[in-house]
C-alpha cells in the first residue's frame, strides 16, 4: 500500500501574520499572579513574534500602592533577560503603565479614562481599549458597571472597545445567566471575550485541524464506526494556594463547564461553513444543547466524585485535600470527577463519552481517545503497517498547518518554543476574532449539563472522603463506571 505524503511546508489559515492594530491593553487586577506568570510573559512573546503593534501600550490597574517602576519590575521577573530577548524586553517594558485604584470606586475610572486619553496621544493607540478582567469572580459585574458608568465602553467613530472575562463564569447556570443578563446591560455581546485558557492550548486547537483538514477521519468519525471516546484531564498539583476559592467551587464547577465542555464540542461538533467566529460556536453550541440531561437516577448512575488523600508523586510525600491551606478539615469538596454523558443528535447516538479530571492524579496529562470499534476477525493483526500522515497545527499565535506522520510528537515536528497558550488569545482579542471565546449560549448550555449534578450532590454529601490516595488515577468508582459497560479507561503511560 502506498501512502501520498504532502511535504511539511506552513499552510496560513484565516490569519495573515500581520501585526494587531493600534490599542491599550487595560488589566485590572495587574498586581496578581495570573499577570506576571502567564498575560506578561504572553505579550513578551508577541512582540518577539513581530504581532504587537508600535502603537501599543499596557495599562494595570490593582490596588496595590506600587511605583511605575516597581509595577515594571513586579509583572516582567519572569522575562528573560539575555541578549536575544533584550529589545523586546526594553520595548514592553516602555510602555507599561500603572494606575493604582479599587473597582468600586467610580474615581479609579474616572482617572483611567484619564490616564487612556494620555496614553492614546503618547502612544497613539486611537482609543481602541482591550479589557481584561484577571480579577477575582466578584469583581466582573462591577467593572463592567463601572466601564459603562465612565463611559469607557462605548464603541463610537470607528473606536473599538472589548472585555476579556475570566472563568468561573458564574457558580451554576442561574448566576451564569444573570451575569450574562447584567454584562449585556452595558456591552454588545460581541464585545464580551469569555475566555478558556484551554483553548489557547496547541493540542485543544489542533482539534479542528486534525479532524477538518484530514479526510481520511470524517467519514468514519460517526457512531457506526467509534464505540466511544474518553476526555481526561489529569492535574498532578493540589490546591496550590487557592484552597479558600476551591474549597467553595471543587472540580465540577471550576473543570466540566467549561474546559471539559470545550474539548467535548470541538470533538463531537459537524463541520463548520467556514472558520469565522459564529460559524464555529454555532456547531459547538449545537452539540451542547444536545446532550441529554441527567435526571437524579442518572446522576447516581453515571457520575463519580473523589478527594485526594496523602499520597506519593514521584518521590514526595503530599498531604491529603482536607491539610490544604484555606480548606476545612471536614471538607465535602470534590477534587474528581468522572461522568458518562451522551449527546442525542444522528453522529452521536448511542455513543457515550466518558469524561474524569481530578487533582492530584498520577500524572498531568490531557488527551482525547476516540475508541474505533473492533472489527469481527482481526485478519492483519500481525501484519505490519505503513505510516500515514495527517495535518496538524503549528505551534504559534497564527493558524498553520504542517503535515506530520500518524504518529508525532509536537518537539519533533515544531519545536519546543516556550508558549503559554493566552499568545493566541490576546491576539485574536486585539484582532477582533472570537472563534475561541465561548457565546453566552455555549456558557449556559454548559452549566444546564452540570447543574443536576450539582443538585443531587448537594442533598446527599458524599460518604466516604477522602477515596482516592495522591498520585494514583482517583477513586475505585471511576474505575466501576467504565466497567459497567464492559469498557475501562486508556492506560495512561506515566
Amino acid at each position: 500500500m502506498a501512502a501520498t505524503t504532502q511535504a511539511n511546508s506552513d499552510i496560513a489559515i484565516e490569519h495573515s501574520s500581520q501585526a494587531a492594530g493600534p490599542c491599550v491593553f487595560v488589566l485590572f487586577g495587574a498586581a496578581g499572579d495570573l499577570t506576571k506568570r502567564k498575560l506578561i510573559p504572553s505579550l513578551f512573546n508577541l512582540v518577539k513574534a513581530k504581532l504587537l503593534p508600535d502603537d501599543f501600550a499596557v495599562m494595570g490597574v490593582s490596588v496595590d500602592d506600587l511605583s511605575l517602576e516597581a509595577f515594571r519590575n513586579k509583572v516582567s521577573e519572569f522575562l528573560p533577560t539575555g541578549d536575544g530577548a533584550a529589545d523586546a524586553l526594553n520595548w514592553l517594558r516602555q510602555r507599561l503603565f500603572y494606575e493604582r485604584g479599587d473597582f468600586g470606586d467610580p474615581d479609579t475610572f474616572a482617572r483611567l479614562q484619564q490616564r487612556l486619553v494620555a496614553v492614546d496621544v503618547e502612544h497613539h493607540t486611537q482609543g481602541n481599549y482591550l479589557f481584561y478582567l484577571a480579577t477575582a469572580p466578584k469583581f466582573f459585574n462591577q467593572i463592567v458597571q463601572q466601564l459603562g458608568r465612565a463611559g469607557l465602553s462605548k464603541q463610537e467613530d470607528g473606536h473599538w472597545r472589548r472585555v476579556v472575562i475570566e472563568k468561573p463564569f458564574g457558580q451554576d447556570l442561574d448566576s451564569a445567566k444573570a451575569l450574562n443578563r447584567d454584562i449585556r446591560t452595558v456591552l454588545q455581546e460581541t464585545q464580551i471575550f469569555r475566555i478558556d485558557h484551554y483553548l489557547g492550548k496547541e493540542t485543544v486547537q489542533n482539534i479542528m485541524v486534525f479532524r477538518f483538514d484530514n479526510a481520511i477521519f470524517e467519514p468514519i468519525w460517526n457512531r457506526r464506526y467509534i464505540d466511544h471516546i474518553q476526555i481526561t484531564n489529569a492535574e498532578t498539583v493540589g490546591v496550590e494556594q487557592r484552597g479558600a476559592y476551591f474549597d467553595n467551587a471543587g472540580t465540577l464547577r471550576d473543570m466540566v463547564p467549561n474546559h471539559v465542555m470545550q474539548l467535548l464540542s470541538l470533538t463531537a461538533m459537524e463541520s463548520p461553513v467556514s472558520f469565522h467566529a459564529d460559524a464555529v460556536r454555532n456547531e459547538q453550541a449545537k452539540v451542547l444543547h444536545s446532550m441529554q440531561p441527567l435526571n437524579p437516577e442518572n446522576v447516581f448512575q453515571r457520575s463519580v466524585r473523589g478527594q485526594y488523600g496523602e499520597g506519593k508523586l514521584g518521590a514526595e510525600r503530599v498531604p491529603r485535600y482536607r491539610s490544604e491551606p484555606g480548606v476545612s478539615p471536614e471538607s465535602r469538596t470534590e477534587t474528581f470527577v468522572a461522568l458518562k454523558l451522551n449527546i442525542d443528535n444522528w453522529r452521536w447516538a448511542g455513543v457515550p463519552f466518558y469524561l474524569r479530571t481530578g487533582k492530584r492524579l498520577a500524572k498531568r496529562h490531557t488527551e482525547i481517545a476516540i475508541q474505533f470499534k473492533r472489527m469481527p476477525f482481526e485478519l492483519f493483526r500481525n501484519a505490519p503497517f505503513h505510516k500515514l500522515s495527517f495535518g496538524a497545527k503549528i505551534p504559534g499565535p497564527l493558524l498553520r498547518v504542517g503535515s506530520v506522520d500518524m504518529s508525532f510528537e509536537y518537539s519533533r515536528y515544531f519545536g519546543t518554543d516556550a508558549y503559554t497558550g493566552y499568545e493566541v488569545l490576546l491576539y485574536d482579542c486585539m484582532i477582533g476574532d472570537a472563534t475561541l471565546f465561548q457565546r453566552s449560549d455555549m456558557v449556559e448550555a454548559g452549566w444546564g449539563v452540570v447543574d443536576p449534578v450539582l443538585d443531587v450532590w448537594k442533598a446527599l454529601p458524599p460518604r466516604k472522603f477522602p477515596n482516592y490516595a495522591s498520585g494514583t488515577w482517583g477513586p475505585a468508582e471511576a474505575d466501576q463506571l467504565m466497567e459497567l459497560d464492559d469498557r475501562q479507561w486508556r492506560k495512561i503511560e506515566p
